[in-house]
């Protein structure tokens, strides 16, 4: 299989390589970032929009989840922030014109920056049947034809209804609450895709899916260890926490592959000092080989029991299961792991005395970790080591898993998750009158088979990118072309529109930065942070077309044109005030007790979190849980590498805002491989040349990324790294992580092959 590189760049295959900067570098990227505001909206809609970014009275970032704290500085928003802001807030608009001019065989061949870059979708089109292009429809038809699909299915497991994190509370509670009444659990989320691994460890080991720690927590730890994270490109706005903890006494470990410009030096563009001088974030770089994390805090476990330094009060009154970790962390060899980890022996002595030092010590990762065949494994041991020194339920202590959109946590609070707990679907049929259904549903991966094998055949996507987002490019486009109706709720124009089944819709949507006013008035939504905070956000922006529905009215319109008569819910008054949505979830969900009140507060509210809170565990043994998985990382043939995909500095999941990633030293192009000097020279490849990347898996289907430019670059020993989407193409379907399904889009096996 072989995805061509797409049209519509000009640069895109020409990319070039310059000395990286340094994360947040000062006035040339306040400079830069103004610039690219300003191409988008103009200069006064710039400031306007700006400053209301992140503020108590303004709405929440599009981009990613990091809390703010009480205290907001004017700009309260980073370099890539501005960017998301930007492309939402622009002047640019795709019109019932630019359909008509551009047929979906011309969208297809169009890259991600170019759709992107297009503008506002103004009005709902549609792709009838046997069609060439996308047409002007009007709202009621569209509608009529999503009932029209949905009442003609066999069964109601036959739809997917899939969520991406920027969907606020409102609308996530009401598009479940949908597909419930309709009758399916089959709603995937891009969760699925990311921190699935996550919640899934610790959901096991301390009795809930989410991070332990606050912000005040970050700036209180003695010991900060960032692992298969990259702040300065993924969540820039947590330099300024990780530079608050350094300025307290805080010590850094970073464990990557890489080493990223956001860990090395800080220079926060909010003080003159900042900029001038920077600050030096990492005490100690663990440049580990992909995959080796699991064996890396295996050995630390370890070494943390013989040197006695285990909290033995709070092992023994809150935990279960430590003398199977003992046994199993004895059994931790040094010379496995330092080949698993590439590490040298000083490396990880000299981690071990920080941690032993620290009375306070926070994880924090990301996909890095995720995002492997063993990854739910690999966090479960990054919760045995904090376990180990009472490091959960202590102030500035913890787990912190760092979430990306701006309210993926709060989707699965709201219930977005095809395997729904039971005391929740209990408490949504007490609530509504309805009986929703028990048996667990498609997650993303999953949902892509059932397309493939013809036991999906309508796909309602509320947001996102889901063909850019998933693995396995050619198998899931191939997949979605046998659905007979795919549906986009959509801001603007992503790969996923240029991929359709028989029939299609694009329905376009108001954004977090638009007004929305509904009949009762002037409304607002809320949205949960990646450290259960929730807050309110609201638009300051005419709407980019008076045709632009929002997502709960989207979702309230459907289910009056779907269920009918026969549906007892109030879908009128939820579109006409969310207040009347907020009630509700008040009623179903935990710690949204009077919600409305509560969200009015400029500050927001915290939710509950038993283990932090109380240091009482929910878990099936209602105590902490140790686990002791047996140590796995990648093995890789001779003559091959270990890929990872990953983001430039210029992108945010799959929007892409240019193609330069500015803090690696890359401009003009996207089609790079980076690849350490040495492996480069033993498998004779050029700085320069070009290659085409051959991904290998067990199934034997050959999966080609054709034309990537090498790039000479300091990654671990044995590892390379690509951006993605367009290494999704290589990254096999079955290719998932034990127990979350995650695509393991971390550790693929590539060999090279002339362009």
């Amino acid at each position: 299989m072989a995805t061509k590189p797409p049209a519509g760049d000009p640069v895109q295959d020409a990319p070039q390589v310059a000395p990286p900067q340094h994360a947040a570098a000062g006035l040339p990227a306040i400079k830069h970032t103004l610039r690219i505001a300003q191409a988008q909206m103009g200069l006064t809609r710039t400031a306007r929009t700006l400053l209301k970014v992140n503020q108590k009275n303004g709405f929440d970032c599009p981009g990613c989840a990091w809390p703010e704290g009480d205290k907001r500085h004017t700009a309260e928003f980073c370099e890539n922030g501005a960017k998301a802001v930007a492309e939402e807030a622009t002047l640019r608009r795709v019109t019932p014109a630019f359909f008509a001019a551009h047929p979906l065989a011309d969208l297809a061949d169009r890259s991600g920056y170019w759709l992107g870059q297009q503008g506002r979708i103004t009005q709902p089109v549609y792709l009838p049947e046997g069609a060439d292009r996308y047409e002007p429809v009007t709202w009621e038809r569209a509608f009529e034809i999503i009932a029209e699909e949905l009442n003609a299915l066999g069964s109601p497991d036959e739809a997917l209804f899939y969520t991406s994190g920027r969907t606020s509370n409102e609308a996530a509670f009401l598009f479940q609450l949908f597909a419930r009444e309709f009758g399916t659990n089959n709603l995937p989320d891009c969760s699925n895709m990311c921190h699935e691994s996550s919640g899934s460890a610790l959901t096991e080991t301390i009795g809930i899916g989410k991070g332990s720690v606050s912000l005040q927590d970050l700036h209180q730890a003695d010991l900060i260890i960032v692992a298969g994270q990259n702040p300065g490109t993924n969540h820039p706005r947590m330099l300024s926490a990780l530079e608050k903890a350094k300025t307290s006494g805080a010590q850094i470990i970073s464990v990557n592959p890489l080493p990223e410009a956001g860990t090395e030096r800080f220079k926060n563009p909010q003080t003159p000092i900042g900029m001038l001088k920077g600050t030096a974030l990492t005490d100690l770089f663990l440049q580990i080989r992909i995959g080796g994390d699991q064996a890396l805090f295996r050995l630390l476990n370890k070494l943390v029991i013989d040197a006695g330094a285990v909290d033995e009060d709070f092992v023994r009154e809150h935990t279960h299961g430590y003398e199977d970790l003992r046994t199993a962390a004895a059994g931790a060899d040094w010379d496995e792991t330092l080949t698993a980890t590439g590490l040298t022996r000083p490396e990880i002595e000299r981690a071990l005395a920080m941690i032993l030092a620290s009375q306070r010590t926070i994880v924090c990762w990301a996909m890095g970790l995720t995002q492997h065949k063993h990854a739910v494994a690999t966090i479960r041991e990054v919760v045995n080591l904090l376990l180990l020194r009472g490091n959960i339920g202590r102030p500035g202590a913890g787990v912190c898993p760092v979430r990306g959109h701006s309210n993926v946590q709060g989707d699965r609070t709201m219930g977005i998750f095809e395997r729904p707990a039971p005391a929740f679907l209990d408490a949504l049929d007490r609530e509504f009158g309805i009986t929703s259904p028990r048996h667990h549903g498609y997650d993303v991966v999953r949902s892509i088979e059932a397309l493939r094998d013809g036991k999906a055949k309508v796909l309602f996507a509320m947001g996102g990118n889901f063909v850019g987002a998933t693995p396995d490019t050619e198998v899931t486009e191939a997949a979605i072309r046998r659905a007979s109706l795919t549906v986009h709720v959509s801001t603007k124009l992503n790969r996923s529109h240029a991929v359709t089944g028989r029939r299609a819709l694009i329905l376009p949507t108001l954004g977090r930065t638009d007004k929305d006013v509904q009949a009762s008035g002037r409304q607002f939504v809320t949205v949960e942070d990646s450290m259960g905070m929730v807050h309110a956000s609201r638009g300051n922006l005419a709407p980019a077309s008076r045709h632009l529905l929002s997502e709960p009215a989207i979702v309230a319109r459907m289910a009056r044109a779907v269920l009918g008569d026969a549906s007892a819910t109030p879908w009128e008054e939820f579109e006409r005030d969310y207040a009347a949505v907020r009630d509700r979830i008040a009623r179903v969900v935990p710690g949204f007790e009077d919600f409305n009140a509560r969200a009015a507060r400029p500050e927001g509210f915290r939710l509950p979190h038993a283990p932090r809170d109380e240091r009482r565990f929910p878990t099936a043994t209602g105590k902490a849980n140790f686990t002791a998985a047996p140590v796995e990382y990648p093995k890789v043939p001779e003559g091959r590498l270990l890929l990872q995909t990953l983001r430039s500095h210029d992108q945010y999941n799959t929007t892409i805002y240019g193609l330069d990633d500015r803090y690696r030293g890359i401009t003009g192009g996207r089609r790079v491989v980076m690849v350490h000097p040495e492996d480069a020279a033993e498998l004779g490849l050029a700085d320069g040349s070009y290659t085409d990347l051959v991904s290998e898996w067990k199934d034997g289907v050959e999966r080609r990324a054709p034309g990537f430019r090498v790039v000479h670059y300091p990654t671990a020993r044995g590892c390379a790294a690509a951006y993605y989407p367009e290494t999704n193409v290589l990254v096999p379907l079955d290719s998932t992580a034990d127990t979350s399904n995650t695509p393991a889009s971390k550790s693929v096996v590539v060999r090279f092959e002339p362009a």
